[in-house]
């Protein structure tokens, strides 16, 4: 599931802004402190990013231009401020699309959702994995269970990942030992077994119980 972080001062059109994104069921995060802007984003690591241009304490393009230093994702700008001048403004500063107020949320909706296309499914660049409520995004490795944002392991990211290629289905103990060293070799079955039990720590710590189902003597079960 894809997330959407909202940096708009105005609390009626945040709140219509979001009401929107959960109707597509896009996860989201509205910005509260406006001078912690990168804190917000370097936490929540979004898909997307909505930028008002009137911000308090610096404008939109000061945190376009932070976010462009380490990032590429995709930017939406929109502005009250709808003259040609700003529009070329956000663009050379690094958004990819401008909408102006007022503005129609199903058109709010259509650019988001081309640029998630754009950015994400038709590259191939960062598809995202969901089973009930878990959320894998194998561009950046990251996993998200019901919007809240998990650290993962290099090996619990791969067993995550073969379990969720393959939910509902049993993965042998062997299928993921394979997807953890890539190879025949250096395979530790007790290794596996330590990995396993902390991604089910962490899971259940994200409040799923039974996330990893073992299937005794074949292997383990995303259900």
């Amino acid at each position: 599931m894809f997330r959407v972080l909202l940096v708009e001062d105005d609390a009626e059109i945040a709140s219509a802004v979001c009401t929107q994104l959960q109707k597509w069921e896009l996860q989201y995060r509205q910005v509260q402190d406006f001078q912690q802007v990168m804190g917000d984003f370097d936490s929540y690591q979004p898909h997307l990013v909505l930028l008002d241009v009137m911000l308090p304490f610096f404008n939109g393009y000061h945190w376009c231009q932070e976010i462009r230093r380490k990032s590429a994702v995709p930017i939406l700008f929109i502005s009250s401020a709808a003259d040609s001048m700003n529009m070329i403004m956000a663009m050379d500063m690094g958004a990819d699309d401008f909408i102006s107020k007022p503005f129609d949320l199903s058109v709010l909706m259509a650019k988001i959702n081309a640029l998630l296309r754009r950015s994400y499914e038709l590259t191939g660049t960062a598809p995202i994995l969901v089973h009930h409520g878990i959320s894998l995004n194998t561009g950046d490795n990251s996993l998200t269970i019901n919007g809240q944002f998990l650290e993962l392991s290099k090996n619990e990211y791969r067993i995550m990942l073969c379990l969720m290629e393959n939910k509902g289905q049993v993965v042998s103990r062997e299928k993921l030992m394979q997807a953890l060293w890539q190879s025949d070799s250096f395979i530790d079955d007790n290794t596996l077994t330590v990995n396993i039990n902390r991604l089910r720590h962490k899971l259940k710590a994200a409040g799923l119980e039974r996330a990893i189902v073992t299937k005794f003597g074949v292997g383990y079960l995303l259900p």
